[in-house]
């Protein structure tokens, strides 16, 4: 009987301190509601209520439906000024193509570097974790250097979207490649040496045998390299010149002023633009964890 009491109240201890743990994760997240709903959208609260005064969700109606003021080609006239659904189409083609080139580019880098062998192949490697350690504003002025001399339709490339997702995909890379070659070192190549002996050239036994069966790997770098596309905003700002390509992470930075920010309106931003991820996260959620896990076997 004294043991059976000792583990109870252990298993009580132990459900109160998760109930703090997580009591101390969602109180931001309560905070950020709380705020969007509050109608005192200039003054910043000093305190916090769960349902503020006179809550309501004029924040969200703003930013949905009201022009940017701030971010228009011509500040004489609103109707040039962006809108959440224009800012919404840049941020998805952005993300997307950042998720693209990482998964091409990485995936296929990936397979070299994991079952061939050449010279510089441990080189490559150590070059990639040092990337990882760079933050990204270190390659902010050689990427603005490099896509400033190419031009696209007469204008440098770092000022287009694809521009961008070139600078993104260049970030994610790294993580990208080590990611993939870490799962593919746990693939079996005794499966590539049978489709090869059925008449399968290498490319063909890559996009049919490996890639199939890295799923969660490309998942979790799919994950990502989107929310790197989607949340970044330091080199939009520096690359991006007309106010037509800006992105939601651009947006929401506009709104934080020198003397006053419309706090409201930017937690109402933040959660919107929290969305997306919420919903990619839990469409790849059965593929996240062994993803995360089985690549970091081998390296």
């Amino acid at each position: 009987m004294h043991r059976k009491a000792n583990a109870f109240w252990r298993q009580v201890g132990l459900q109160l301190f998760l109930l703090v743990v997580t009591a101390t994760v969602l109180f931001p997240i309560l905070w950020i509601f709380s705020l969007a709903l509050d109608p005192r959208n200039i003054d910043k609260p000093l305190s916090l209520t769960l349902i503020p005064p006179g809550a309501s969700f004029a924040a969200f109606q703003r930013v949905l439906f009201q022009p940017f003021t701030l971010l228009c080609t011509d500040s004489s006239n609103v109707a040039t000024c962006m809108t959440f659904g224009r800012l919404l189409g840049n941020s998805v083609l952005v993300a997307l193509g950042t998720s693209v080139l990482a998964v091409v580019l990485g995936s296929s880098a990936a397979y070299a570097f994991s079952r061939f062998r050449f010279i510089g192949r441990q080189a490559g490697m150590l070059g990639f974790i040092v990337l990882l350690m760079l933050p990204t504003t270190a390659t902010l002025a050689p990427l603005y250097v490099l896509l400033s001399i190419i031009k696209f339709n007469g204008e440098p490339l770092r000022a287009t979207l694809f521009g961008l997702m070139i600078a993104y995909g260049s970030s994610t890379l790294p993580f990208a490649i080590w990611n993939l070659k870490g799962y593919f070192d746990t693939i079996p190549k005794e499966l590539e040496e049978a489709a090869l002996i059925d008449g399968c050239s290498v490319t063909t036994a890559f996009m049919k045998v490996i890639l199939p069966l890295s799923v969660p790997a490309l998942a979790i770098t799919i994950l990502f390299s989107f929310m790197t596309g989607w949340t970044e905003f330091v080199l939009a700002w520096t690359f991006l010149e007309n106010p037509s390509r800006f992105t939601l992470a651009m947006a929401l930075r506009s709104m934080q002023g020198q003397y006053s920010t419309p706090w409201s309106d930017f937690a109402a931003m933040s959660i919107l633009m929290s969305i997306p991820i919420l919903l990619i996260f839990y469409s790849l959620q059965r593929y996240i964890i062994s993803g995360l896990t089985v690549g970091g076997v081998k390296g």
